[in-house]
């Protein structure tokens, strides 16, 4: 006898969620910076069984869950595959040279008169060049800092530069966390994403840089101090620093503007920093193989543990030392598990309808793509306040608004587009998020001090907003199967 399946009423399907919630502020509390190192994933775990016990209570069977499940997972594994390459092309781009130069002629174009808009420049520089803001803010955010400071600004309006250039560069980045996460969580690809959020990143950093640039220009200030130098000097010892490592950077991003698939494109650049790390960085090489032996021998070993493992390179400066680490794939693992975990939680929320029936609720204000986009920034804007990680702002409202997108006519690249506006650029405002605790900490500027000069953070959620309500540059699925029926016509048109 087939037992009667029953629709979750909103209290039901709101109980996962609250649970989920209640933990992740436990972990924060009691794990502190160390929640993504398992809690996190644990907690998504429990609250994944919870709404297993509502589904199995509401009619549902184990094998349509499990099903389910497997469903969720299996829409991530693209995702998965390209995390793993990116921890190989961090590595590689490290020991061959291409992330400190990067950062050595960013540094460069530091100049006292317009300090505050290079320093978003060059934290955006180093931030895209190693997807991660948090070691960008902890490394050169902190030496700038120090710099503007002396320079005679504020340290709120420093930090402010800082976190806008770091957040953006981590947000376009493809070796970003979140840059991967949130086109996951919508089901599309990761350079489709980065291609997509240049319509909204592009303005809002624009109009980021010409604050900064206004409030630098009123300002007549000496030239910064020795911090910089320092670094470069760092550098400059430790690798063969030339303008020819650009031939790397600029060769994947040549493959992604012809629309390479993301993991042969990923594949190229990193087996293009193992060869330029061979010949330009003899002596980086030796250091990481740790080994006696001949060239090519070091030269593999060193290959194969950037890819897979843990690397740092040493120089005279201990900032230099932690910019210049590297995960490999290795690193890449804690994420991997969130992600499966959030899949785990997202299927099983899925298949007993839960989150069908907290979107209608929501969908009772939503008309257009313009209150779809901005639902989905408020919903971003609960989650990094109420669950205090970015993460799982990208997570749950991903998986919340996925089908609503799909069933409105609207791309995927829309939603993960407005879950990078809101759930990854504002988590760094709030004092209790994972990410704003962090920050604050390692620059030593409480949250609500930096918080008012954050432009970039702040314009992002409204450019989303903006940009859909406006219906600029709104992609809808009819409008690939237009394209195809006008296709269709001109080919038949030839024939005759």
């Amino acid at each position: 006898m087939t037992k009667d399946i029953r629709e979750p009423r909103l209290i039901e399907a709101l109980i996962p969620i609250i649970v989920l919630i209640i933990l992740l502020t436990l972990n924060v509390r009691y794990f502190g910076d160390e929640t993504l190192s398992g809690a996190n994933q644990i907690a998504l775990a429990l609250s994944a069984t919870v709404a297993g016990l509502i589904a199995v209570r509401l009619g549902h069977n184990w094998k349509s869950i499990s099903a389910s499940i497997v469903k969720s997972i299996g829409s991530a594994m693209p995702s998965i595959l390209i995390l793993f390459l990116i921890g190989s092309l961090a590595g590689t781009w490290m020991i061959s040279g291409v992330v400190p130069m990067l950062i050595y002629y960013g540094l460069k174009i530091l100049n006292p008169t317009i300090f505050l808009f290079a320093s978003v420049v060059i934290c955006s520089i180093v931030s895209l060049a190693t997807g991660s803001s948090w070691s960008t803010v902890a490394t050169i955010g902190i030496a700038l800092l120090g710099i503007g400071t002396t320079l005679g600004f504020s340290k709120g309006l420093v930090a402010g530069a800082i976190i806008s250039g770091a957040y953006f560069g981590d947000k376009m980045s493809p070796l970003s966390d979140t840059t991967n996460l949130a086109p996951a969580m919508a089901g599309t690809d990761l350079f489709t994403h980065i291609r997509y959020m240049i319509f909204t990143t592009g303005p809002s950093i624009l109009i980021t840089l010409i604050i900064f640039l206004i409030i630098g220009f009123a300002n007549n200030l000496d030239a910064p101090g020795t911090d910089v130098d320092a670094v470069l000097t760092a550098i400059d010892n430790k690798f063969n620093v030339s303008p020819i490592l650009l031939i790397v950077p600029a060769s994947l991003i040549f493959i992604i503007v012809k629309k390479v698939p993301p993991l042969p494109a990923l594949i190229a650049g990193t087996l293009a920093g193992a060869v330029f790390a061979i010949i330009l960085q003899p002596d980086v090489i030796r250091e990481v193989a740790n080994t006696e032996g001949n060239y090519v021998k070091q030269s593999y070993i060193s290959f194969m543990r950037t890819m897979f493992g843990s690397v740092s390179v040493s120089t005279e400066n201990s900032a230099v030392n932690e910019l210049l680490s590297t995960r490999g794939m290795a690193g890449m693992l804690n994420t991997i598990w969130l992600i499966i975990t959030a899949m785990v939680f997202g299927g099983v929320m899925e298949s007993a309808g839960m989150l069908i029936k907290i979107t209608k609720y929501i969908m009772k204000v939503v008309h257009n793509a313009g209150s779809l986009v901005a639902a989905t920034v408020g919903t971003c804007l609960f989650f990094n306040t109420t669950a205090s990680d970015q993460y799982l702002a990208i997570v749950v409202p991903g998986r919340m608004f996925a089908k609503i997108y799909k069933e409105m006519d609207f791309k995927p690249e829309l939603l993960s587009r407005a879950l990078e506006d809101s759930g990854t650029v504002t988590s760094v405002l709030i004092p209790w998020n994972t990410c704003g605790a962090t920050q604050s900490g390692v620059l030593g500027v409480s949250t609500f001090t930096y918080l008012p000069y954050c432009f970039f953070n702040i314009i992002s959620p409204f450019m989303s907003i903006f940009m859909a309500a406006f219906n600029i540059k709104i992609r809808r699925l009819s409008d690939d199967k237009e394209s195809g029926r006008q296709t269709q016509t001109q080919e038949e048109r030839r024939d005759i």
